[in-house]
């Protein structure tokens, strides 16, 4: 059985705090080939596709496509703020290894 990542209350507050929804965005999360460790995280604000899983909640979205979603089953992805700056994170239990970078990893 496959569970779908799961979206911290933190991150959808922050996509609240930037108006992504209001302005009809969700955020994309999206695993690519690349990356210093074989795989890379690719986040950015987008529009909602057709082949989307939505994760919704207070009005804010986080979309992940068919593609990556294999690659994020049971994954966290969650906001942090920190002395080296604020940014969406990724608990990826399917990865095997990752890079210091955070958004490079390898299963």
């Amino acid at each position: 059985m496959q569970l779908p990542p799961k979206v911290t209350e933190r991150a959808f507050e922050r996509l609240a705090e930037i108006g992504a929804g209001s302005d009809g965005q969700a955020l994309r999360v999206a695993v690519e080939g690349g990356g210093c460790s074989g795989f890379q995280y690719d986040i950015r604000l987008d529009t909602p596709a057709e082949d989307d899983l939505i994760l919704e909640s207070q009005g804010e979205k986080v979309v992940v496509d068919s593609v990556s979603l294999p690659f994020l089953q049971g994954a966290v992805i969650d906001f942090t703020e920190e002395l080296i700056g604020a940014r969406f994170t990724i608990d990826n239990p399917n990865a095997t290894s990752s890079c210091g970078c955070g958004t490079s990893f390898s299963m």
